[in-house]
């Protein structure tokens, strides 16, 4: 017999007041989560005989996250992000949907509202003298039908790491942009190269990353939200073959089929024909999209983006 104090009368009614269950007002939703959530933490306090001390560090620590915006870094430093994903493609995969790009995390560092352009686009703004990128592909079907006017939703870091709207050093939109793709299903754009990053090495992230004796480092990598009506939203993201944390991204968000080489030219023809004095790199990188399907949940994601003004 189980002398576990969770397991006794007074607990469970406790937990069963503190979640709402004993009142039939409220959200029946929102009572199921908080009575387990409670209940998972009750749980661990006892079974791990958590202090009184470690308990509430662990409160301030959540405070420290919220006032350094964190929250957004440490979900995919977990890997809770990754889990959401590898259950929506379990989901997808007992519904009979297959083939199609991988999805990935979106990340914190999305922002709404990027200049919208046809076929093709300009996303750096000329300030940074990184590496010139040409990347360019199709958006198709899973049968590689392509999908005309759908939008290449593009966003990714300069060459020191950092994203325009968070970095407030850069132009509004830089290195942001929707692009629509053409008839052909096709789009194109020129930036710069993307390079890695870490998490701020002072931050609560970082901090408790330390503790778990794990970086806080992502590999290069370029985000995209793809969708077309009809179709499913494909939330990825591309990263750079060779860099030293492809397969040790601290996010988890490197998956097989998203890898990209990034081919260096440096024939003085080519990059004359770029109009440019210097080599560059290109990206070719296809997306192939899901029809929608009404039984399975939607992937389109409400949350908290920034929207810049």
């Amino acid at each position: 017999m189980s002398d576990s104090l969770f397991n006794t009368g007074p607990v469970k009614d406790l937990l069963g007041k503190v979640s709402g269950l004993d009142s039939t007002a409220g959200n029946e939703r929102v009572k199921k989560v908080v009575q387990r959530a409670v209940s998972d933490i009750c749980r661990i306090i006892e079974d791990l005989d958590v202090s009184p001390t470690e308990f509430w560090t662990a409160m301030s620590y959540l405070t420290q996250l919220g006032k350094a915006n964190e929250y957004g870094l440490l979900v995919p430093g977990l890997g809770i992000e990754h889990f959401i994903d590898l259950r929506l493609d379990e989901i997808e995969r007992k519904a009979g949907l297959q083939g199609g790009t991988p999805r990935t995390i979106e990340g914190p560092l999305y922002v709404a509202g990027a200049p919208l352009a046809k076929g093709e686009a300009r996303l750096d703004d000329g300030t940074d003298h990184g590496e010139v990128l040409f990347m360019e592909g199709k958006v198709t079907d899973t049968a590689g039908k392509p999908i005309g006017g759908a939008i290449v939703d593009v966003w990714h870091a300069n060459s020191l790491g950092n994203y325009s709207f968070f970095d407030p050093t850069q132009s509004a939109y830089n290195l942001r942009r929707r692009i629509e793709t053409d008839s052909e299903g096709r789009y194109r754009f020129r930036s710069i190269l993307a390079v890695g990053y870490g998490c701020p090495p002072d931050g609560p992230t970082q901090k408790l990353l330390n503790l778990l004796g794990r970086h806080g480092k992502r590999p290069a990598h370029i985000h995209f939200f793809v969708s077309a009506p009809g179709y499913r939203l494909l939330t990825t993201q591309i990263n750079l073959a060779g860099d030293e944390y492809l397969y040790e991204d601290f996010a988890f968000a490197t998956r097989e089929g998203l890898i990209a080489e990034a081919v260096r030219r440096t024939d003085p023809q080519m990059i004359k024909a770029r109009g440019l004095d210097r080599p560059f790199a290109e990206i070719k990188f296809d997306f192939s999209l899901n029809k929608s399907v009404e039984s399975v949940p939607e992937t389109v994601v409400i949350r908290e983006r920034a929207k810049a003004a």
